[in-house]
């Protein structure tokens, strides 16, 4: 995606998001001329910064602290946003009520109040979810596997601005104290210029598993030179899943990993996925699918009995759980999609744009794959 026009589709979207705020909240709130002014300037200096983010994404290098203060814009919007939503209804049904004069006032000054708070507060807590990333242990029952199996799955780092070294650091060590049996990554990955991510990734490195570390692209490595990422990640001794599967295992207690290309890679017209390629020659044994996106189920008609995928960040803000669902199949966790074939959607381990998470924690997986 050409940068110039990412920005620019991101000012058009966000600038809306301001002039809705603005005369749907704003200009309705019960505060004094001078106050509503002051209110605007903060929109208008958010919208300053989240252009300063998206230019420290792309072409300027800030310090570490001067862009975790611009990424926040993005989600302080987001949420004034869906906070004038509310309040809109609110007032329209306040409005038809049949209250006395003094008790409408005390609504709607509590109504007003209240909107601020909880803006404010849902900001915050955001923040700190953003930064504390759990374990998630699941056991899936895999039919004809022979032997029990641990995997642990990380997925959506990406790699840039705020997730950096001290950060993947620390993801690497959590994963090795799990002691896996094998390492998935399932794509976004990197998400600026590779030879200014090539510090963090070192840290993979140090990732330790009995049967190695495996990783497919996602949607976003397709905006920075996808080549260079995935010879980046084969030089940390990483297998790289392209449209192919392995041998995982014990002979004849073992199972097939296959992996395919992001489906990103149809509109790119390049590097796009092929599952029938992926899983030719593979073993007479249960078959697990990295695949970046949920709704990759599409192509899957047979042969696969579990896929892991990650993507949707499990919404990342909640009312992003909604707009997420129109596109994807499963937001987050196990599902049973038909009598064959499972499913296990990772919430990402790392977040995109502003360093909020709302109702949707950032994860590392441990997956006990049982007999």
């Amino acid at each position: 995606m050409n940068p110039l026009l990412f920005t620019l589709a991101i000012l058009g979207v966000f600038s809306l998001l301001n002039m809705y705020i603005s005369k749907r909240l704003i200009a309705h709130l019960d505060i004094n001329s001078k106050k509503k002014r002051l209110l605007r300037v903060f929109l208008y200096v958010n919208l300053a910064g989240i252009f300063a983010y998206v230019m420290g994404r792309y072409y300027i290098d800030f310090p570490n602290w001067i862009y975790f203060l611009l990424s926040l814009p993005i989600g302080v919007l987001f949420l004034l946003f869906c906070t004038a939503i509310v309040y809109d209804l609110l007032r329209i049904l306040l409005s038809f009520t049949k209250v006395s004069p003094k008790r409408r006032k005390f609504f709607k000054t509590s109504l007003d109040v209240s909107s601020f708070a909880v803006a404010s507060s849902m900001s915050a807590s955001g923040i700190y979810e953003a930064r504390h990333v759990e374990l998630e242990k699941v056991e899936i029952k895999i039919d004809k596997l022979k032997k029990e199996y641990k995997i642990v799955q990380i997925s959506d780092i990406h790699i840039g601005g705020l997730i950096d070294k001290e950060f993947m650091k620390e993801i690497v060590n959590r994963i090795n104290a799990c002691e896996p049996d094998l390492v998935v990554i399932t794509g976004d990955l990197v998400d600026i210029e590779i030879n200014k991510a090539k510090e963090t990734m070192n840290e993979l490195k140090n990732l330790t598993s009995k049967y190695g570390t495996y990783y497919i692209v996602g949607n976003h490595e397709y905006f920075h030179e996808i080549e260079k990422i995935i010879e980046s990640v084969k030089s940390l001794n990483i297998r790289v899943l392209e449209n192919e599967n392995v041998f995982v295992g014990e002979e004849n207690e073992g199972f097939n990993l296959a992996g395919v290309y992001d489906i990103f890679g149809y509109r790119a017209k390049k590097y796009m996925p092929d599952i029938a390629k992926a899983l030719k020659d593979k073993r007479d044994a249960p078959t697990i699918l990295l695949a970046h996106q949920p709704r990759f189920l599409e192509e899957v008609t047979s042969g696969v009995d579990l896929v892991l995928s990650g993507h949707t960040h499990g919404g990342q803000i909640y009312p992003f759980r909604f707009l997420v669902k129109l596109q994807q199949p499963y937001i987050s966790g196990l599902h049973q999609h038909n009598d064959k074939l499972q499913i296990y959607v990772n919430k990402g381990t790392g977040f995109w744009g502003p360093p909020m998470r709302l109702g949707a924690s950032a994860e590392i997986t441990e997956i006990i794959l049982k007999r």
